[in-house]
């Protein structure tokens, strides 16, 4: 089971700091299991019991439906390197907007990333910290810059568009709520 405790503490963010990639998990009772891998330096932790997440526009939008009608959301980082460790942030999430007031307090804290969508805001509720013994070694050989090359060539009535066309329901028709954030 590791080690639960109630907030963050200096070593998570740390440890939360160095990881180049990590997992999003959410769901509602009644829908499908949601679990996405992130990357690009878009997570931020904003205090012991409070992080935040840059979500970038992807082929669906299955995390901003599920929290949006059920709030649970999972963040999970694993070492994969010389030291060992999970860790799993269990907590309530939020979806902000790009047109939403609490944007530029939140997007702030990040770089501008072209295909940005929304921003994850997570009360954390529990940190797990939990072994990693049987997670492989491996090593970051580059960022995929893919995302950004085709957001950068669109123009902002381009991406809106997509985001009207992918991005409005998750797979198992839940609202998204992106079409009144536009």
């Amino acid at each position: 089971m590791g080690k639960i405790l109630e907030k963050l503490e200096a070593h998570h963010e740390t440890f939360i700091g160095k990881q180049p990639l990590f997992f999003v998990a959410t769901a509602t009772a009644e829908s499908t299991i949601n679990l996405s891998p992130k990357g690009m330096d878009t997570f931020r932790v904003l205090g012991p019991s409070q992080a935040a997440y840059l979500d970038l526009t992807g082929s669906g939008n299955e995390t901003a439906a599920h929290v949006r009608k059920d709030g649970r959301i999972t963040i999970m980082f694993c070492s994969f390197d010389k030291k060992p460790l999970i860790i799993r942030l269990r907590g309530k999430g939020a979806v902000i907007g790009r047109k939403d007031p609490e944007w530029q307090k939140y997007s702030d804290h990040f770089e501008e990333i072209a295909g940005a969508r929304q921003i994850i805001l997570i009360e954390i509720d529990t940190v797990q910290e939990s072994c990693g013994y049987a997670v492989p070694f491996m090593e970051l050989s580059q960022e995929r810059k893919l995302l950004c090359d085709v957001f950068e060539a669109k123009e902002e009535a381009e991406i809106s568009e997509y985001w009207e066309k992918k991005n409005q329901r998750s797979i198992d028709g839940i609202d998204t709520g992106i079409n009144k954030h536009l």
